[in-house]
C-alpha cells in the first residue's frame, strides 16, 4: 500500500499495525489540504470470504464510522474525514493526533505516579469518557494503548473499535459467524468477557490503569507480572502495594468491582466523587457551611411530620400497628384490618421482606390493594439508582408507562420515587415506588393497586410509607 493514493487524495505513507487479519491502519497524507496535513486511514480487511461474515463486518465499520462522526464533534477525539469504499474494500479516513500514548507515561517506561498525579490522570481520562457516555457509546476497549497524550498536553481517546468490533467474528468449523468478547485482557471486566457490556465496564478499565498508575503492576499477566485477586470474591488485591489514601483507594475499589452492579455506573460518578478528595484537599472546613444544611433538614424533617400527622388524623378510623424487624433493622406501622405476610425469601440480592394486603371490599373485587417491603443489595449513588430501577421495572413490566420520577424521603432520608403502570394479565394497575439507601441497602416500599382503585387508598399507602423507619 505504500505510495498508494486512495481516492485520488489520500497518499499512504507508512503502515502502522493489521488487525489480525481483519484490517490494516496506516498513516497518509491528505493531498487536496494545504501542507498535506497527516491523516489515519483503516481498511476493512477480512481474511474470509464468507458472505454473511463480510456483511456483517461492513455492517459494523460501517456503523462505527458513524458513530465516530457524532463523536468527533469533541476536541479530545479524532474527527472523522471520510468514508468510502474503493476496489470493493472498505476504508475510513480519521484526524491524526499528534503525540504518545500512555504507555510511555505509566511504569515502568516511567516512575509511579503519586496520587496526586494519579487523581490528575484519571480526571482527564473520565471526562472524555464522560461525553462518550453521554452518547450512549461504550468504547468496550480501554487502555493505555488507546489513550494519547496529545503535543498540546490533552488526553485524547483513540481507536473506538472499527476493526476491533470486526475482529469479534469469527467462523466455526460449521461455517457459522459466531461473536466473541471484545476488549483486552487484564483491562476487561467478567461481563465484558460474556460479551455483555456496561457503561460501568469502561469505569472498570479506567480504574485498572489508575491502579496500574500507582503500583507499577501490569494488569496483563502476558506482561509478566499480574495484580492478584480474591479467590472467593474475585476483587483485585493491590491496597498492601503502595500507600494511598483511604478515600482514593475507595474509590479505586469501587471502579474495579468484579460485579459491574457494584460499580460506578458512568464516568460522571467518578469525576464527583474524585472532586470530593479534591475539594477537601483545597478547602478548609467552616462552621457556617454545615450549619446551613441542618436548618434545611430541621425544616424538611418538621415538613415531613406535618404532613405525616395530617395524613394519620384523616384516617383516625383506623388503628394502625407496628411490624419490626430485628434482623434488617427496620419498622413499618400498617392498618390493623389489612394482613400482613411476612417472607423474608432471599432471590439474586433482593430479599422480599413482607407484604400487606387490604382487606377484600367486596366479592367482585378483583385486586387487593398492597405494600412490598424490599431490601436490594445496591452500592451505587442514589442519584445512579434511579436509572437502573426505571430499567428493572421496564425488564419485568415491558409494557411499563412510567408517569412520574421525583425526589421525596423515606425513613428521613433522601429517597427518589417512581409513579408506574404495568399490566397483570388483562389487569391494568398503578404502582408507587419509594426507596433510600443505607450503607450497601436499598430499602425499597411498593405500593400497588388497580387503577381505578389507586387513589381511594393512597392516602393510607402514604401513611405505611411515611412510618417506615431504618434503625
Amino acid at each position: 500500500m505504500s505510495g498508494h493514493k486512495l481516492r485520488g487524495r489520500y497518499q499512504i505513507v507508512q503502515q502502522l499495525g493489521s488487525g489480525g487479519g481483519f484490517g490494516a491502519t496506516y498513516i497518509a497524507c491528505d493531498t487536496d489540504r494545504p501542507g498535506n496535513p497527516k491523516c489515519l486511514v483503516k481498511q476493512l480487511k477480512p481474511r474470509i470470504n464468507d458472505p454473511n461474515t463480510l456483511q456483517i463486518a461492513q455492517r459494523l465499520f460501517k456503523q462505527e464510522a458513524e458513530i465516530q462522526e457524532e463523536l468527533g464533534n469533541h476536541d479530545q477525539i479524532p474527527r472523522l474525514l471520510a468514508y468510502f469504499e474503493e476496489n470493493q474494500e472498505f476504508y475510513l479516513v480519521q484526524e491524526y493526533i499528534e503525540g504518545h500514548d500512555l504507555r510511555q507515561e505509566l511504569p515502568p517506561l516511567a516512575n509511579r505516579l503519586t496520587e496526586a498525579e494519579t487523581i490528575k490522570l484519571l480526571t482527564e481520562i473520565l471526562e472524555v469518557l464522560a461525553f462518550v457516555h453521554r452518547q450512549k457509546v461504550i468504547h468496550r476497549d480501554i487502555k493505555p494503548a488507546n489513550i494519547m497524550r496529545r503535543s498540546d498536553g490533552k488526553i485524547v481517546l483513540i481507536d473506538f473499535g472499527a476493526v476491533k468490533k470486526v475482529r469479534g467474528l469469527e467462523v466455526n468449523q460449521q461455517g457459522q459467524t459466531v461473536t466473541v468478547a471484545i476488549g483486552t485482557l487484564g483491562y476487561m471486566p467478567s461481563e465484558q468477557a460474556a460479551g455483555e457490556p456496561q457503561f460501568s465496564s469502561d469505569v472498570y478499565a479506567v480504574g485498572v490503569i489508575g491502579i496500574q498508575a500507582l503500583t507499577g503492576i501490569y494488569p496483563d499477566p502476558s506482561q509478566g507480572s499480574k495484580l492478584p485477586r480474591d479467590p472467593q470474591t474475585g476483587e483485585i488485591i493491590w491496597r498492601d502495594q503502595v500507600q494511598v489514601s483511604p478515600e482514593l483507594a475507595d474509590i479505586l475499589d469501587r471502579m474495579v468491582r468484579y460485579h459491574f452492579s457494584g460499580r460506578y455506573q458512568s464516568a460522571e460518578s467518578v469525576l464527583e466523587a474524585l472532586q470530593r478528595i479534591s475539594d477537601k484537599k483545597t478547602t478548609k472546613p467552616q462552621r457556617w457551611k454545615w450549619l446551613f444544611p441542618l436548618g434545611i433538614v430541621a425544616v424538611l424533617a418538621s415538613v415531613v411530620v406535618g404532613f405525616g400527622s395530617r395524613l394519620w388524623s384523616g384516617n383516625k378510623q383506623e388503628k394502625f400497628i407496628p411490624y419490626e424487624n430485628t434482623e434488617y433493622q427496620i419498622k413499618i406501622k400498617y392498618p390493623e384490618s389489612w394482613q400482613l405476610q411476612i417472607k423474608d425469601i432471599y432471590v439474586a440480592g433482593v430479599t422480599e421482606l413482607a407484604t400487606i394486603i387490604s382487606p377484600k371490599q367486596n366479592d367482585t373485587d378483583r385486586f387487593q390493594e398492597k405494600v412490598n417491603i424490599d431490601i436490594e443489595e445496591y452500592s451505587g449513588t442514589l442519584a445512579e439508582s434511579k436509572q437502573l430501577f426505571i430499567n428493572e421495572i421496564k425488564n419485568t413490566l415491558p409494557d411499563a408507562q412510567i408517569i412520574n420520577t421525583s425526589s421525596t424521603t423515606l425513613a428521613f432520608k433522601q429517597a427518589n420515587q417512581i409513579i408506574y403502570i404495568g399490566k397483570d394479565g388483562d389487569l391494568e394497575l398503578k404502582n408507587l415506588q419509594v426507596w433510600t439507601l443505607k450503607g450497601n441497602k436499598a430499602y425499597v416500599i411498593t405500593y400497588t393497586a388497580a387503577i381505578d382503585d389507586y387513589e381511594q387508598f393512597i392516602n393510607t399507602a402514604n401513611q405505611m410509607i411515611n412510618s417506615f423507619e431504618i434503625h
